[in-house]
């Protein structure tokens, strides 16, 4: 951000390295000249800080919050009982213009509750959607909704689209989007009610829509937008994060075999670390809750300082696009598309006429 712009608010007590790496990951946005205010309980947040040895000078502020909710508290219960806790508060720093955005890697349910009730819903926006970025072979593709959602209406996946081409758009410069909708086959005739429904609404729209993608498709990088409902979305996420993971352990034991495969792996270290770094979650830092009038960013509860500071950096970006209001007009397009979205062609060329529901 400029000089003189507002802070990003980062709940320090999310997350289940709180508050260590939290404060980390803020003072390392802050020496990179990144303004950040700490959220949560003062004496613990400077303690923290003191034990880092943070520089006074660093653009770093503290917020006191007396309460914290925890992991397995209800979220929307915890949002009005606990009227001080520190994800709340960093929503209230984002509606008053005192921070630009808000970070936490706490309750997700939570967040989502504290957006919705501090911020409120952009424009038309009948759900707000997690948004996370891919780490495709090429490209920045994102995968909405992933969590927030777990079973929705044909709009919602509609709404889903428009807000991720905004901000595909916006946020990470691609100028004509390639849109897409998640399901078990390319043709036409798979799928769901709900995704045929969807689709054939996205094909009457202005959107560069490319009909049904499958899974395999999420990394390959040739689409930049896939919508899904929130189960589907956070099952894919958790499984492209374990096969991440998976892959990496079995190369790594495949270097480790043999003297040639040993010294193969160590010709080979910089382009295994970079690889690795590629799909490492933690360079993503966190996913972008979208169709609320305010920035905010879900970490992973497992972030660790690196994540933490990432997210910071997605939620700055975030933030000078200024481009919520954007996404919350764009919505309103979607009850249209599904109103008037009755027989219509597929990508492939065919003709189907989809059972909508709005």
């Amino acid at each position: 951000m400029a000089p003189g712009a507002a802070p990003v608010a980062v709940d320090a007590m999310g997350g289940d390295n709180a508050p260590a790496a939290v404060v980390q990951g803020a003072v390392d946005a802050a020496r990179q000249g990144q303004a950040v205010v700490l959220v949560g309980p003062e004496d613990r947040v400077r303690a923290e800080l003191k034990r880092q040895r943070a520089s006074w000078s660093l653009p770093l502020q503290v917020k006191h919050a007396a309460e914290v909710v925890e992991m397995d508290d209800h979220p929307g219960r915890a949002m009005r009982s606990k009227k001080d806790n520190s994800i709340r508060v960093c929503f209230e720093l984002v509606k008053s213009g005192a921070a630009a955005a808000m970070v936490s890697a706490g309750n997700s349910g939570a967040v989502m509750a504290g957006a919705i009730f501090v911020l409120g819903r952009s424009g038309a926006v009948e759900r707000p959607a997690i948004l996370s970025v891919l780490p495709a072979v090429k490209g920045s593709p994102v995968l909405l909704d992933v969590g927030a959602n777990v079973e929705c209406r044909p709009v919602h996946l509609v709404q889903f689209a428009l807000m991720g081409d905004v901000y595909s758009r916006r946020v990470l410069g691609v100028s004509r989007p390639r849109v897409a909708v998640l399901a078990n086959g390319e043709e036409p005739t798979k799928g769901t009610a709900l995704t045929r429904a969807a689709a054939a609404a996205l094909e009457r729209s202005a959107l560069r829509f490319q009909g049904y993608c499958e899974g395999r498709d999420l990394l390959a990088g040739d689409l930049d937008v896939v919508v899904t409902d929130g189960f589907t979305g956070n099952v894919a996420l958790k499984t492209m994060e374990g096969t991440a993971r998976a892959v990496g352990v079995l190369v790594q034991e495949a270097l480790r075999s043999n003297v040639p495969s040993k010294i193969g792996g160590i010709l080979a270290k910089n382009a295994l670390l970079a690889m690795r770094k590629r799909v490492d979650w933690r360079e993503v830092g966190g996913a972008l809750l979208v169709g609320v009038n305010g920035v905010a960013v879900i970490s992973h509860g497992a972030s660790d300082a690196r994540a933490v500071g990432n997210a910071i950096g997605r939620a700055r970006d975030a933030a000078r696009a200024h481009c919520t209001g954007e996404m919350g007009e764009a919505a309103r397009q979607a009850a249209d598309l599904l109103a008037n979205a009755g027989e219509t062609r597929t990508t492939q060329g065919r003709r189907r006429r989809a059972p909508l529901e709005a």
